[in-house]
This record gives C-alpha cells, sequence and structure tokens, in this order.
C-alpha cells in the first residue's frame, strides 16, 4: 500500500503485516484475520494477485474500485430488467395480428391474425408453421377474428369472430385444428375474452367475454375436464363433428354443465379488456367511457349473482393489469396517466403515475419484481414517480394502428406488436448473477512481460473468428 505525501512523491510497498496494522489503525473497523493476518485473509490475497508478498496504493485502489463496480451492477440488475437488443420477428402475412398467447402444454407460442390465420411458434421463436383457422375460405371474406384464449385445462383455444359467434378449436386432434363447439347467437360481437381454471379443480373454469354492446358475460364451467357443453339429444356421435349451440341454451340452464352470468354496467360503450381474478373472484372489465370506466362484479357466496363496483377515469382507459401479490389495479389511461386503485376502495385512486405526454397503451405488472410496465406512444419518462427505465420503440407512421403488449414473465420475454409487425424484447438470462468485463467473447490473451502489457482479442463476428482488433491493458 502507497501514500503520497504533499512534499514526498516516494510510493511506499508495504508488506501483509504493515498492511493489516496500518489498515486496523487508520479505518478503525474489521479485524486482522479479515485484512489478512492469516492465510485466509481475504483482503491482502485479493489485491495481491501476484503473490508478491506486498502491495501498492494502485493495486489497492484498482481493487476497491472493481469491487464497489460489481457491486454497483448487481444491485442495478436486481432492480432494473437487464435486456437483450430490440428484435423484429419475421412475420408471413400483411394483416393485423389480434392475440399473441403462450401454451404451457406443448411449449408453443400462437399468434392469431386478423384474416382468421394462426401461426405456430415454438419456445425457440422460430415459426414452425401458419394454419387457416377454418377451411372455409368464403367465409373468412365477410368477416375477421376479433380475439383469442387459450383453454389450457382442456387443450383448446376460443376464437371470436364479428358473425356474432365463439369457436372451440380442439388442439390435440390430428386434424388442424377442427372445430369442436361453435357457439352462436350472441347479441353482439365479442371483441374480448378471458380464460381461468381452478389449479387444484381443473373441473371448475370461467370464460368471460367483452362485446361492442358493453355487456360482460361470463360462462362458468363445472364439468370442463368431461364436456364443455352438452351434445343435444339426438346428435352424431362422431368426435369430430361440430357441436353447435345457441347463446340462449346456456343461459336458460338447458346445459347442466355450465351456466352464464353478467351485466350491463357499461351502458353500451365497447368493452375493451375483461379478466376474472379468483383472489378477487370478481370479473373485472374496463371502457374508454368517462363513466363506469372499470367495473368490479364480484361473484356472491351462491356463485350465480353478481354485486357491481364501478371506478371513473376522464377519457377512459385502454388496459389494465391486477395481480395478487400487489393487489393493485393498474389503468392505462387516454389522458395519459397510469392509475391505481385499490379493488375495495374505488372512491378514488391510491396513487398516480404521471409524466406522459401521450396516452398509454398498455400496462402489465412484473409480479416477481413487483415492477409495472408502461408502454406508451411518447419517449417520455415519469417526472414525478421513479421510472427505473425507459426503453424506445419505434411507432407505425399510420395513425390506425393496432398495438399489442404481451410479457411472457416465466420465459422473461416481452411481444410489442404493432399492426402486422412483432417485435421481442427478452430479458438476459445471466441477469444479476455474474458481471462480465466485456460485452464481446474474449477469444484470446497474450502478455508481454517487456512491456508488461496484456492484449486481448475480441470476437464480433457470428462464426467466432477473431477480427484484428486488440486492446492493450496495462499491467497491474
Amino acid at each position: 500500500m502507497g501514500f503520497t505525501g504533499l512534499k514526498s512523491i516516494q510510493t511506499i510497498c508495504m508488506s501483509r503485516e504493515e498492511f493489516v496494522q496500518r489498515m486496523t489503525e487508520i479505518v478503525g473497523w474489521g479485524t486482522k484475520e479479515e485484512y489478512g493476518e492469516e492465510a485466509r485473509g481475504e483482503v491482502f490475497d485479493k489485491v495481491d494477485v501476484a503473490q508478491d508478498g506486498c502491495i501498492n496504493w494502485d493495486k489497492l485502489t484498482s481493487f476497491m474500485l472493481l469491487t464497489l463496480y460489481e457491486k454497483d451492477e448487481q444491485a442495478k440488475a436486481m432492480v432494473v430488467p437487464q435486456w437483450k437488443d430490440l428484435e423484429c420477428l419475421p412475420v408471413k402475412g400483411k394483416d393485423t395480428i389480434q392475440k399473441v398467447i403462450f401454451l404451457k402444454s406443448s411449449s408453443r407460442y400462437l399468434i392469431i391474425r386478423k384474416e382468421g390465420v394462426v401461426g405456430i411458434w415454438g419456445e425457440n421463436l422460430k415459426l414452425q408453421e401458419m394454419l387457416p383457422i377454418t377451411s372455409d375460405a368464403n367465409k373468412l371474406k365477410h368477416l375477421w377474428l376479433t380475439s383469442m384464449t387459450s383453454l389450457e385445462n382442456v387443450n383448446k383455444i376460443a376464437v371470436a369472430f364479428t358473425r356474432k359467434e365463439i369457436c372451440f378449436y380442439d388442439l390435440l386432434s390430428k386434424e388442424e385444428f377442427p372445430c369442436q363447439y361453435k357457439l352462436q347467437g350472441l347479441k353482439g360481437t365479442p371483441i374480448c375474452m378471458d380464460y381461468w381454471y381452478d389449479p387444484f379443480d381443473a373441473n371448475e373454469s370461467i370464460l368471460s367475454l367483452g362485446g361492442i354492446t358493453g355487456k360482460v358475460q361470463v360462462i362458468a364451467f363445472t364439468r370442463a375436464l368431461i364436456s364443455l357443453f352438452e351434445h343435444p339429444a339426438g346428435a352424431c356421435e362422431d368426435e369430430e363433428a361440430t357441436v353447435t349451440i345457441n347463446w340462449a341454451e346456456p343461459c336458460s340452464g338447458r346445459h347442466k354443465c355450465c351456466y352464464t352470468l353478467g351485466h350491463k354496467l357499461h351502458c353500451g360503450d365497447w368493452v375493451r379488456q375483461v379478466t376474472y381474478n379468483a383472489s378477487l373472484d370478481a370479473i373485472i372489465s374496463s371502457t374508454t367511457s368517462n363513466t363506469h370506466t372499470g367495473v368490479l362484479a364480484w361473484r356472491e357466496k351462491s356463485k350465480k349473482h353478481l354485486n357491481m363496483t364501478s371506478f371513473n377515469i376522464a377519457q377512459g382507459i385502454r388496459a389494465f393489469d391486477y395481480h395478487s401479490r400487489i393487489k393493485l389495479i393498474a389503468a392505462a389511461g387516454f389522458n395519459n396517466k397510469v392509475c391505481l386503485w385499490n379493488p375495495y376502495v374505488v372512491s378514488k385512486p391510491v396513487g398516480v403515475l404521471w409524466g406522459h405526454s401521450a396516452s398509454v397503451i398498455a400496462v402489465q405488472v412484473f409480479a416477481a419484481r413487483k415492477q409495472l410496465f408502461i408502454f406508451s406512444k411518447d419517449k417520455v419518462s415519469f417526472r414525478r414517480q421513479l421510472s427505473i427505465q425507459r426503453i424506445a420503440c419505434s411507432f407505425s407512421k399510420s395513425q390506425d394502428f393496432r398495438c399489442l403488449f404481451h410479457f411472457d414473465e416465466a420465459h422473461g420475454q416481452l411481444f410489442i406488436s404493432f399492426n402486422n409487425q412483432l417485435a421481442l424484447l427478452a430479458v438476459k438470462s445471466d441477469s444479476g448473477k455474474r458481471v462480465k468485463s466485456h460485452k464481446k467473447a474474449v477469444t484470446c490473451v497474450f502478455y508481454n512481460s517487456v512491456l508488461k502489457q496484456v492484449m486481448m482479442f475480441f470476437c464480433h463476428s457470428p462464426d467466432m473468428s477473431p477480427q484484428p482488433e486488440a486492446y492493450f491493458l496495462n499491467s497491474i
């Protein structure tokens, strides 16, 4: 260890014994064993990497700066997600992407388009195949798909169409997406759907629907593993045959394996999002209207009646998210703000995140980190609240565009779509575990004993071949 005084420029090297004695006297805390009095001492041995038996001021300060840098990087990695570069996925088709879902049972992603085509992607995000959702091409000329949700417990997907019907497709069939059930006769076109099932009893599940007439409707299945709907008397026993059900049938109680619930509190405004939350035992829905913007329909003890509460936000909200660990409803507003609501106290929000100059498009909870993703069209971070990270994305130049925001927390993958384009942000797998000294792979290292320098070559090409680029570092 070397100290340079005002009158002297002589650098002093200190042995282990001198270093221990000086540090315990000057610093005033720590034991002699920690500084290096014994063989297991850490500080001296970490600084004296060349095992010369003495250290100077340059070696000590370099060690301290490196240690502090690593601790700072690790602390940041635990708080701020570390992302890979934004990747634009090659997708086929020119029509709008309506939904992105992940199938846990097969570890595949399904991406559905407005014209009626489903793209199947592997877990490695490679496009496996594109399939039409129906073989009747003539019908698709006069309608489009509005929403899709996965029925994981029964290996099916439900797809909503503009012809006021919902089709249930079997994912386990050898054929390409055969339609098993066709629910017709809805009073309005469903534009958003969500599905939940009880992880402890997969027979109990709920399909929630929101439509253009402002109605929120729910189908509660009680024997989902056996059958979603009952087959009509005299129907064909062919397993591949499509069973057609009129909406009036489950509403009247004709199907013993399911029943319906619903409300009209949105008063004719389009329902933009709907979901059932088991921890609240309530159906949450939202619109872009000023009144009854968000509605919580609580199921009573009988499970067949709803008790409604609502909250209002000026200009309405585009989307919301709720997670039982956060215990707050985050609502993305057209008024450029994100309001945080306690679901049990809806008189006013418990917090408001503001600072954006454009409307907030989407919001999603990152439960593992207790953080909130906020997606807006502008590039302004929060002024009054703590914004720990901002990621800039390019928006479509068109004024009329549809944007989707889907975060797969289990795989650390964030999907963002603009009309027919799909982009991916992935969390780095080694985030928070170790600090890297270089961004590129180090292919070889040479030490010049005469110049006392280390020369390192770095790799920049995909084939891992070294490029003519090197760095020279002075030896410590």
